[in-house]
């Protein structure tokens, strides 16, 4: 379901409604009853409802589409800054204004910087929203080796935290022993989790053409990524994630996890 387009229409057809109501309608209601053909001018049904939602949906429509936007994270992919069951707020306008639907940038303000955790249209299925952090920016080189990021020739520095558990439905599964460690991407210092006992695969090097971005999920050896399908094209980006609102993991006992609620995504 496409909410976006779904409330776009609303807006419009409620809107085009309510125009007609201030520039006709009304003041041919008001007409028939001076006329003695109506005993009151009192719009339909319809009518009535459109002109009164019109404002709360166009509020609702500004806001999703140039200021805020919530997400429910529904994988793994980027433990541990994010668990399954986060709900997270996305700011629209960190890397320009869009229009909503189209997805046409009608202003500049900002664009990804290495270390950003950022929500995007998935490039081979745009109706699917993913989140990863950017790792390589237009022009970069970004290599992977031995579980290992090196970004234009120079390693990102790893430090080992210990062995992580999980609760819940972010508990690890058995037999996996999954490692904490802090990486230091640019300015950035993040949490990533690698999987020793995994096979580190080959060596793969990409460079990051322009107008494009190269995306890696925080769970390293459990992450759909560039890796896997390439780059993220500019048109494709929603947003910078940028605080958790709400955890819902009722694996845990209680449902609600205060403790995470305000956090700031890092």
């Amino acid at each position: 379901m496409d909410f976006a387009l779904i409330i776009t229409l609303l807006t419009l057809a409620s809107g085009v409604v309510w125009l007609l109501d201030k520039l006709w309608l009304r003041r041919r209601r008001q007409a028939r009853v001076e006329a003695g053909q109506a005993d009151s001018d009192a719009p339909s049904r319809p009518v009535e409802y459109a002109t009164s939602f019109f404002p709360l949906l166009l509020l609702v429509l500004v806001f999703r589409s140039f200021l805020f936007e919530p997400f429910k994270i529904p994988s793994g992919s980027m433990l541990p800054t994010l668990l399954i069951g986060d709900f997270i707020v996305v700011s629209k306008y960190s890397y320009g204004l869009r229009l909503p639907v189209l997805n046409t940038k009608i202003l500049e303000t900002g664009e990804p910087e290495r270390g950003d955790v950022f929500v995007f249209r998935y490039p081979d299925d745009p109706g699917i929203n993913y989140i990863k952090r950017v790792i390589g920016l237009p022009g970069d080189t970004v290599t992977y080796r031995d579980k290992m990021l090196f970004v234009n020739g120079e390693a990102v520095e790893q430090t080992i935290v210990g062995p992580w558990i999980g609760e819940g439905v972010n508990r690890n599964r058995p037999g996996t022993r999954p490692q904490q460690r802090v990486e230091q991407l640019g300015e950035v210092d993040h949490e990533i989790l690698i999987h020793p006992g995994r096979r580190a695969g080959r060596a793969q090097s990409w460079t990051v053409p322009e107008g494009h971005y190269f995306a890696m999920g925080d769970n390293r050896d459990a992450s759909l990524d560039s890796r896997a399908w390439g780059f993220v094209p500019e048109q494709n980006l929603v947003g910078k994630a940028i605080r958790i609102w709400m955890h819902w993991d009722c694996g845990r006992g209680f449902c609600v996890d205060f403790s995470r609620i305000g956090d700031r995504i890092e």
